[in-house]
């Protein structure tokens, strides 16, 4: 039949879901399913040798969802020898006043309320990072997104790698919950079911590199050697472009097995397909040759189109298609313990199919918006739109 050639991306793309699974059962290998399966128990938390200062950097922008309950987890950490700064970029930013609140009921914990206007670059959560980290006085910088909630045990994880003097960076998993209406089910499934999965398979495949910026953590002598964060402030996927540098200076990148969580917060389907097209174009510059071809493993789109050309004798072909997709969905979360997704797996196909829409649009839009500002992608590095 004349459409067979539909039905390569169809196997590509089971192929790769299985071996993202195995993936993951490869990176948590220190973690096991317990009781029927419907979470993952996590191994002893490792306890560094030594405690170094660590500046834990908290750049805030407006008011988001659960903005006090996450950014409150912060001060809670079972670690001796830390400070909080939290950074802001302006004085009229509704923010500052949970920020204070916050530092006023943990007056017993070494705080910092960074508010300064200076922007060394078009990338705002960059330049907020930047500033903060000119008043720090850590020798290793953790740079923790302001929805990322923070369990008591999340420094040690993250510090504990830089035993091995080798090691440049440290990085955990996130994972997205607590979505309340469908966009932000939708948003909960292309993080959990795509973004995470992906990273830890490029991370024990060594097909790419994986340095996300969300839950980073960096050693100040690295940074210094690679040409400090000013340099990063033009580029789109800043944190990509540091695990380039720092890769290139002879240090490692290390993922400890470990999953933060953070917040999604979306309130119209106009305000999901920015973010999902914003993420793809984040994604292409990175890399643009591998994002152009991930067509090849969007499995649910080529198997209802195939479906429908060939009729319903090849129905079966949607039906193995969408029940290896779900099935390694489930399996996934079941290690990053997302009852969240599984909750919202019935939207899985929806979202799959609406993402092809999405990839195109990463190629033909040429703007991305950020915290209500517009930009312009060229060569990677970011610029206003006025």
């Amino acid at each position: 039949m004349i459409f067979y050639f539909l039905l390569a991306p169809v196997i590509a793309a089971c192929v790769y879901w299985l071996a993202t699974s195995v993936c993951m059962a490869i990176f948590f290998k220190g973690w096991g399913l317990s009781g029927f399966g419907l979470h993952a128990q996590r191994a002893d938390t490792p306890s560094p040798a030594t405690h170094p200062l660590v500046s834990l950097i908290k750049p805030v922008c407006g008011l988001e969802k659960n903005l006090y309950e996450n950014l409150v987890t912060a001060c809670n950490q079972d670690y001796p020898n830390y400070e909080v700064i939290y950074s802001l970029q302006n004085k009229n930013d509704p923010a500052l006043k949970i920020l204070e609140k916050i530092r006023s009921e943990n007056s017993n914990k070494k705080i910092l309320i960074v508010v300064d206007e200076t922007a060394v670059g078009p990338n705002g959560r960059l330049c907020n990072i930047y500033n903060a980290s000119q008043k720090s006085s850590g020798e290793i910088f953790v740079f923790s997104d302001s929805d990322m909630f923070l369990e008591k045990d999340y420094l040690q994880n993250i510090i504990a790698p830089f035993e091995d003097q080798k090691v440049g960076v440290s990085c955990t998993l996130f994972k997205a919950w607590k979505a309340n209406n469908i966009p932000e089910s939708l948003e909960l499934l292309s993080f959990n079911a795509d973004f995470v999965p992906s990273i830890v398979f490029a991370y024990v495949t060594k097909a790419s590199i994986a340095c996300p910026g969300g839950s980073q953590a960096i050693r100040r002598d690295v940074l210094e050697k690679i040409g400090g964060l000013k340099p990063l402030a033009n580029y789109l996927v800043e944190d990509f472009e540091l695990g380039q540098r720092v890769l290139k200076t002879g240090f490692k990148i290390h993922f400890a097995p470990y999953v933060a969580a953070t917040g999604v917060d979306l309130k119209s389907f106009k305000d999901w397909w920015r973010h999902q097209v914003y993420w793809d174009q984040n994604t292409r510059a990175a890399n643009p040759v591998g994002f152009f071809f991930t067509w090849i493993i969007r499995g649910i789109p080529f198997a209802c189109l195939y479906t429908l050309l060939a009729g319903p004798q090849a129905a079966a072909v949607f039906a193995v298609t969408l029940g290896t997709r779900i099935t390694t969905t489930i399996i996934n979360s079941l290690f990053l313990k997302d009852t969240d997704g599984i909750k919202a797996v019935w939207l899985l196909p929806f979202r799959d199919l609406l993402g092809i829409f999405v990839w195109f649009a990463s190629f033909v839009k040429r703007k991305t918006y950020w915290k209500g500002r517009q930009f312009i992608i060229q060569k990677g590095k970011m610029v206003e739109v006025s």
